[in-house]
């Protein structure tokens, strides 16, 4: 159940994050997207999928979300565009929130694919020749990609209009911050012993053995 729950919550950040991207924040000297808090649990999400269900099954679960990224941001612009009843008087608001413009749907994802699976071969390298303890691999692969994830968003999206490397700064620094105030649930759910044997099966990968670790 707890395996399940982890893909849907994996699957519903990334849509969350989409949908909240546009509108940039202030907290003191930083300046982020608003959708930096919840997306910055995705990459400790896909570790603990990682875990369960090993590189290939994360994979899986890498590719699907991006297909439901797709999905969700075709209908978005579908429903933009789309004419509004006659007594809706909500379009502008509507379409400033929910449309996005294509650069930015387009940065979020192109980042995602690019910064997910780069965390995932790292996460899974670490694992099978580094060893050491958990939260060193879970730190190691998420400060690489969410260095390359805030560089690639932050530069398709807002190159040109927007100061960009304060931006790619700010992102960064809280992305770290959140990932280490993260790393407990690595051993929070681990110690759950929700991850057995049969988790590999669930995506079709031979169980080796060793939770997380395809033959």
């Amino acid at each position: 159940m707890v395996r399940i729950v982890l893909i849907g919550l994996y699957i519903a950040c990334e849509l969350i994050a989409n949908v909240t991207a546009s509108k940039p924040i202030q907290l003191g000297w930083i300046v982020v997207p608003a959708a930096i808090f919840i997306y910055t649990l995705t990459f400790t999400l896909i570790d603990l999928i990682n875990e369960s269900f090993g590189k290939e099954g994360a994979r899986k679960v890498i590719l699907t979300a991006f297909i439901a990224n797709l999905l969700l941001a075709g209908y978005v612009q579908l429903a933009v565009i789309l004419p509004p009843a006659s007594f809706y008087a909500g379009q502008e608001a509507f379409s400033g929130v929910l449309g996005n413009t294509p650069r930015i749907v387009f940065a979020s994802l192109t980042a995602y694919l690019i910064s997910s699976l780069i965390d995932a071969e790292i996460f899974a390298f670490w694992k099978a020749h580094v060893q050491g303890h958990r939260w060193t691999r879970v730190l190691v692969s998420n400060a690489i990609s969410t260095g390359v994830d805030s560089v690639i968003f932050i530069t398709l999206a807002f190159y040109g209009t927007m100061p960009v490397w304060i931006l790619i700064k700010g992102q960064y620094v809280i992305k770290i911050a959140i990932t280490l105030l993260s790393l407990p649930l690595i051993y929070l759910i681990k110690s759950s012993g929700k991850f057995g044997a049969n988790s590999s099966a669930l995506v079709g990968i031979p169980y080796s053995g060793e939770p997380g670790r395809p033959i």
